[in-house]
C-alpha cells in the first residue's frame, strides 16, 4: 500500500476490519474470520475491551496461569501470572514449593514515595528564582487543594516540592521536583493533574513577581509529567535457610550449590551482559503479575532497569550471601503499583486476579510482585547452576512445537515418550515428527 488512509479512526469497527483485510491480506475473508474468532461472545465484555484503546479490531490473548504455594510472611498465596513464555509459571510454582518448606518468603515495604516534575527554562538571576520559589511554594499547595482533597482523606497527597537547578546539564534548565503518596492507586492521573496546576501557578505568579525583570518573568514551561523512576518506592523480598536445608534431588551437596549460586549472582553484579539476562528473568515473574493485576508493566520495567543502573553501571537486582551457615537471597526493587482505579476496576480478569490475591492493598501487591520476581530468579539460577536452563525450558517448549506442527493425539503420546529420554531441541522434534509421519 502506497497511500495514507484518511479518517481511519472515524470508521466503524467493521469498516476498519474490512479495510485492513482488503488492503493487506490475499484472503480477506480468512483474516476477518480470525479477528472475529477472538472477540468475546459477551457483547458487553467485548465493548469494554474495545474502549480500552483506539482502533480496536480484536483481542490479543495471553495465557493467564497461576502459581500456588507462595508462603509470604506466614500466609499462603496463589499468584496469577499473565505471560506467554512457556516455562515461567512452572518455574515460579516450583520455587514457591521449594521455599514453602524452608520458611517461605519475607517481605518489607521500605518506602512508597512517587515523583513528578515540572521542567522549565528560566533566563535570569538564580538567586531571585530561589527567592521567588520560597514565596511560591505555599501557593503551589493552595492551588492544588481541590485536586488533593480526596487523596488526603485516604492518607496521601503531596509530600514536598523542591526547586532543582539543572543548569549544569542544560543552559537555563530548572525543575519543580515534587514527591507524592498515592496510597492504593498508582496515581499517574493524580500526579499529572497536580503538576499541570503547578506549572500554571508557576507561570502566573512569575508574571506578577516584582523582583523579576521582564525577561525573568517569562518562564517557559517545557513539560509537566510524573517520573516512572521511583527510587524511594522500594520493596524488599528475601529467602534464607541453613545451608544444609537446601538439599534436594538436584542439590546433593548444598554447600557447593550455595557457593556456586552466589558466584552466579556476583557475575551478574559485575558483568552487564549477564546482568541484563539475569534481570530479564526477574522481570519474567514481575511483569506477569503486574499484567495480571492491571498495572503498567512498561512503567515498572523502565523504573526497575533504571534502578539497576543507579550506581553508574547496569547490575544485578538480586544478591546472595552465606553468613554463619545461613544462605540468604534477596532483592530490593522500585515498584509503583495500584489496586484501585484504571483497569483494576474495569477489566474482569484483573478484578478476578485481585480477588484471588484477597484484594491486596498497593503495599501488599508490591510485596507479592517482588516475591514473584525473586522466585523466578531463584528457579533460573538453580537450573543454571545444576541441570542447565534448557532441560526444563525445552520440555515446556515441546508443546509449542507440537502445536506448530498440529500433532494429533497419538503422535503427541509417542513424541513425549521419546523425549523423556532424549534432549529436546526444535530440530530434533521436527526430525522425529517427520520420521514418524514418513513411517505412517
Amino acid at each position: 500500500m502506497n497511500n495514507a488512509v484518511a479518517g481511519f479512526s472515524k470508521l466503524s469497527k467493521e469498516e476498519k476490519i474490512n479495510w485492513i483485510a482488503n488492503h493487506y491480506f490475499s484472503t480477506p475473508s480468512e483474516a476477518i474470520s480470525l479477528l472475529k474468532n477472538y472477540w468475546n461472545t459477551d457483547d458487553k465484555i467485548q465493548k469494554l475491551h474495545d474502549e480500552f484503546i483506539e482502533n480496536t479490531i480484536s483481542n490479543f490473548y495471553i495465557p493467564l496461569g497461576v502459581a500456588p504455594n507462595f508462603l509470604i510472611n506466614g500466609q499462603y498465596s496463589t499468584i496469577p501470572m499473565a505471560i506467554e513464555e512457556s516455562s515461567v509459571v512452572a518455574a515460579a510454582a516450583k520455587a514457591a514449593k521449594f521455599w514453602s518448606t524452608r520458611g517461605g518468603f519475607k517481605t518489607t515495604v521500605i518506602n512508597t514515595e512517587k515523583i513528578g516534575q515540572v521542567h522549565f527554562m528560566y533566563k535570569g538571576d538564580e538567586s531571585k528564582l530561589y527567592l521567588f520559589f520560597a514565596y511560591l511554594k505555599s501557593k503551589l499547595f493552595e492551588t492544588t487543594e481541590s485536586i488533593t482533597k480526596n487523596m488526603q482523606k485516604r492518607g496521601g497527597g503531596i509530600l514536598d516540592i523542591i526547586l532543582k537547578d539543572k543548569t549544569n546539564l542544560l543552559p537555563n534548565y530548572y525543575q519543580l521536583h515534587a514527591t507524592f503518596e498515592t496510597k492504593d492507586s498508582m496515581g499517574a492521573n493524580f500526579i499529572n493533574s497536580c503538576l499541570e496546576q503547578f506549572a500554571k501557578t508557576l507561570k502566573e505568579e512569575a508574571l506578577d513577581y516584582e523582583l523579576f525583570s521582564e525577561e525573568e518573568k517569562n518562564i517557559e514551561v517545557v513539560m509537566s509529567i510524573l517520573s516512572n523512576y521511583v527510587p524511594n518506592c522500594i520493596v524488599r523480598a528475601e529467602v534464607s535457610c541453613p545451608i544444609e536445608e537446601l538439599a534436594e534431588k538436584h542439590i546433593p551437596n548444598p554447600q557447593d550449590f550455595a557457593e556456586k549460586f552466589i558466584q552466579a549472582v556476583r557475575i551478574a553484579e559485575v558483568e552487564p551482559f549477564r546482568a541484563v539476562t539475569h534481570n530479564k528473568g526477574i522481570m519474567n515473574g514481575i511483569d506477569a503479575v503486574v499484567l495480571a493485576t492491571g498495572n503498567d508493566f512498561r512503567a515498572v520495567e523502565a523504573g526497575i532497569h533504571a534502578y539497576a543502573s543507579r550506581n553508574g553501571h547496569y547490575s544485578s537486582l538480586s544478591h546472595a550471601k552465606i553468613e554463619n551457615g545461613i544462605f540468604s537471597f534477596w532483592l530490593e526493587i522500585p515498584l509503583a503499583l495500584g489496586t484501585v482505579g484504571g483497569l483494576t476496576s474495569l477489566h474482569p480478569l484483573v478484578k478476578l486476579s485481585l480477588e484471588m490475591l484477597e484484594k491486596p492493598s498497593a503495599k501488599e501487591l508490591m510485596q507479592i510482585v517482588a516475591v514473584a520476581g525473586l522466585a523466578q530468579n531463584f528457579a533460573a539460577l538453580r537450573s543454571l547452576t545444576t541441570t542447565g536452563i534448557q532441560e526444563g525450558h525445552m520440555k515446556m517448549h515441546l508443546n509449542n512445537i507440537l502445536n506448530q506442527f498440529e500433532a494429533n493425539h497419538e503422535e503427541r503420546i509417542l513424541i513425549k515418550k521419546h523425549f523423556k529420554h532424549h534432549v529436546v531441541s526444535h530440530s530434533a522434534v521436527v526430525e522425529y515428527i517427520e520420521n514418524l509421519r514418513k513411517d505412517n
